[in-house]
C-alpha cells in the first residue's frame, strides 16, 4: 500500500471519528413482549434526567391508555407531534423536524419499529431516529424483541405471527446502552389478568394466543440473549485486552430460486451478530441464469433478498462462474472468510454442489484454510 493510500485511510479513520464524537448517544430498552414496562421505565428516567437539570424532551411516547404509565406524562416537556391527515382521518406522527430545530440534549422516541404514515420524509420511525441521532441529539427508545429483523423466523415458530413491523439489526449495533426490561411469565401474565396490559375485555384472548407461559418463556430467552451479545460486543470493542481471538467473518450463499434464502441470510446476520463480525452473502450465477434466460419472478425473489442481506448489515458479493464450488472457494479466500454458512442439502445449490469432483475440491480447500462449514436447518 502507497504511502497516500495510507495517508487518506488515516484520514477517513480521524473524520469517523469527528462524526461519532458529534452523534447523539442511543439508547434502546428492549422487552420480550408488550407490558413489561419498556415506556414506564423510559418516563421514569425521563423525570430523573429532568431532577438533574438535563434537557429532555418527549418526542413520541404511547401509553396504551395504562393507567400507571400515562401518571408519568405529567409534568414532562413534550414536542408537539405532527398532524397528518390520511385516508380522511387526522392522524399524529413524530415531528422530527421539530425535534432537530429545538435541539433538545435528550429526546424520547417510543415505538422505534413503528412504519410511519405514507408519505412521511421517512418510512420508518428507527429512521427518523438514526437522522435525530445525527443532528447531535441522544435518543432514548424502546423495542420489543420480536421486532428485531433477523429474529423474524423463530418469532414467526413461537407465536404463529408474522411481524410486519421490524427493526434491522445494526440499528441495535448502533446503539450505546440496551437494556433489557424483564419479567417472568407468571409476573406478565399476572399483569394481563389485573387489566394493565390490554382492556379487560382483551384478556382471554390474548391468555389463550400471544400470552401463553411457554410463548413467553421462549421469547424471554430471545430477549435475554440479545442483551448478552450487545454487552459482549461492547467488551470486545470497548475493553482491551492482550488475547487476540480468530475474527469471524460468515459467508451466506444463496442461489437464485432458495424458497429458504431468507432464512439462511437471517441466520447468519444472527451468527455474525453474536460475533461482531463482517458477513456477506454470495450469490454465484451460472450461465442458464444470465440476465436474458432468468425469469423475472427470480429476478425479484433475488433483489428482495439482496434488499434483506444488505438491511442486515451484509455486503452482497454477486459472481459469474458455472462452478459453484469454485466461486465459492474463491470468494471465501479473498474475503478471509472463516465461516461459510448454506442450507440443508436438499436446497438447489446443493444439487449443484455435489455434481462432480467439485465438491470434494471445495471441502479440501475449506480444510487448507481453516474456514468452517454450517449448513443451516
Amino acid at each position: 500500500m502507497s504511502d497516500l493510500d495510507t495517508n487518506e485511510r488515516n484520514a477517513e479513520h480521524f473524520l469517523e471519528l469527528i462524526r461519532k464524537s458529534k452523534r447523539g448517544k442511543f439508547k434502546i430498552y428492549i422487552g420480550m413482549s408488550a407490558g413489561v414496562g419498556k415506556t414506564y421505565r423510559m418516563l421514569q428516567e425521563a423525570h430523573a434526567l429532568l431532577r438533574n437539570n438535563i434537557d429532555v424532551q418527549i418526542g413520541y411516547i404511547e401509553t396504551h391508555n395504562r393507567a400507571e404509565t400515562h401518571a408519568l406524562i405529567e409534568g414532562l416537556p413534550f414536542i408537539p407531534r405532527k398532524k397528518v391527515f390520511y385516508k380522511g382521518k387526522e392522524l399524529e406522527e413524530l415531528d422530527v423536524q421539530a425535534v432537530i430545530n429545538l435541539h433538545p440534549e435528550i429526546v424520547v422516541v417510543d415505538e422505534l419499529a413503528h412504519t410511519n404514515i405514507p408519505g412521511s420524509k421517512n418510512e420508518k420511525r428507527w429512521q427518523d431516529v438514526l437522522e435525530i441521532l445525527e443532528a447531535g441529539i441522544s435518543v432514548i427508545s424502546a423495542v420489543n424483541i420480536q421486532h428485531i429483523e433477523s429474529l423474524n423466523t423463530e418469532i414467526h415458530q413461537i407465536t404463529g405471527i408474522e411481524v410486519q413491523e421490524r427493526v434491522p439489526d445494526n440499528i441495535l449495533r448502533q446503539a450505546d446502552e440496551v437494556v433489557n426490561i424483564d419479567l417472568t411469565a407468571d409476573e406478565l401474565i399476572a399483569r394481563l389478568k389485573e387489566g394493565k396490559i390490554y382492556d379487560k375485555s382483551k384478556v382471554e384472548t390474548a391468555l389463550k394466543n400471544f400470552f401463553q407461559g411457554e410463548k413467553i418463556l421462549q421469547l424471554r430467552e430471545l430477549a435475554l440473549k440479545e442483551v448478552a451479545s450487545q454487552v459482549e460486543r461492547k467488551i470486545d470493542t470497548e475493553v482491551n485486552s492482550s488475547v487476540k481471538l480468530r475474527q469471524e467473518r460468515f459467508l451466506a450463499c444463496i442461489s437464485s430460486n432458495d424458497q429458504n434464502a431468507k432464512k439462511i441470510i437471517r441466520k447468519t446476520a444472527r451468527l455474525a451478530s453474536y460475533y461482531n463480525s463482517t458477513w456477506y452473502v454470495l450469490y454465484v450465477q451460472v450461465p442458464q441464469e444470465d440476465a436474458d434466460k432468468i425469469p423475472l419472478a427470480i429476478q425479484r425473489h433475488l433483489i428482495n433478498n439482496f434488499k434483506l442481506a444488505t438491511e442486515l448489515g451484509a455486503e452482497v458479493i454477486q459472481v459469474k462462474n458455472k462452478h459453484i464450488a469454485l466461486a465459492i472457494a474463491e470468494v471465501a479466500e479473498e474475503n478471509k472468510i472463516s465461516t461459510i454458512c448454506i442450507g440443508r442439502p436438499h436446497l438447489n445449490i446443493w444439487s449443484l454442489l455435489i455434481r462432480g469432483s467439485l465438491f470434494s475440491s471445495l471441502l479440501n480447500k475449506l480444510k487448507e484454510l481453516d474456514i468452517d462449514l454450517i449448513i443451516l436447518s
